[in-house]
């Protein structure tokens, strides 16, 4: 692909632009060129991707069990496929020291994302220490500016889901790590595992960044969100392992009944899912 750095840094202001409003960020996620296409088409003004949805496409577990090459490469069939703006789940980042970032940053940046999601699990004992974070975050910064893309970092925590703390504890974690991240240079702040309209309140209460909320069953709908303050709303591996349960069922009914409902009744036309990659890049 053929890396054109003002138009790239454009997409990326535009993509930081929409945390900004009006209204609040839908993000559905994607793991391959096709799905992209398809949610491009549906009007999404920006596309992320699937950590776990990429993994699962190339024959991994979720879990940063993915090559950074193979992840990468992904990534850059995508962007390739779109014209709207990518931000790339990258999940730790695959490094932990301030070069790692730096030259993982060049590297996502070649492969034509504009932002990434940098989450704090992945160390073998928990959590990543707030400072070591916090120093990935700076240098990816550093990075993204030299090279004249102003990646939008989505930084990640998973302290909500820490089963070795109490409820009150796990908040007030998420919320010193929301703070620090946000310090350190983050665009956003991913709180995951929170659900609950009060939980989710009083985040974007405590952490004065945007805050990005996962959906999933439970959360209030996007416009609910809104009204708390919530700017950014993803939903993760959902339309991935979605498409994975449309397979399955295709596959008992032509294992059961040797019929086909399932990929036969209102489905894209061959013509129009053609049509998705007629354009030029």
């Amino acid at each position: 692909m053929s890396l054109d750095i003002q138009v790239q840094a454009a997409k990326a202001e535009r993509f930081r632009q929409l945390h900004r409003g009006p209204g609040i960020l839908i993000l559905a996620n994607v793991w391959d060129a096709a799905s992209a296409r398809v949610i491009e088409a549906a009007g999404f003004p920006a596309i992320a991707t699937s950590s776990a949805g990429v993994a699962y496409t190339f024959g991994y577990p979720d879990g940063q069990l993915i090559s950074r090459d193979e992840m990468l490469s992904a990534i850059s069939r995508i962007t390739r496929a779109v014209d709207v703006p990518v931000t790339a789940d990258m999940e730790a980042g695959y490094g932990s020291t301030p070069r790692d970032m730096r030259n993982f940053a060049d590297a996502l940046i070649i492969a034509g994302a504009v932002g990434l999601n940098l989450e704090d699990s992945g160390e073998l004992n928990g959590l990543t220490e707030i400072p070591k974070q916090m120093e990935k975050i700076r240098a990816l910064r550093a990075a993204a500016a030299e090279a004249g893309v102003p990646l939008v970092i989505n930084a990640r925590t998973d302290a909500l889901w820490d089963e070795t703390k109490k409820p009150d504890e796990r908040f007030a974690e998420a919320v010193r790590r929301g703070r620090a991240y946000s310090e350190a240079g983050a665009d956003s702040i991913f709180v995951v595992g929170a659900g609950d309209r009060d939980t989710i309140a009083a985040i974007v209460r405590e952490i004065p960044a945007p805050i990005n909320i996962l959906a999933g069953p439970g959360v209030p709908p996007a416009r609910e969100l809104e009204a708390l303050g919530v700017r950014r709303v993803s939903v993760g591996s959902g339309p991935m392992r979605a498409t994975m349960t449309l397979t399955r069922r295709i596959a008992e009914e032509l294992r059961d009944h040797g019929t086909y409902s399932n990929f036969t009744e209102g489905v894209i036309l061959h013509a129009d899912a053609n049509a998705l990659f007629e354009k030029s890049h």
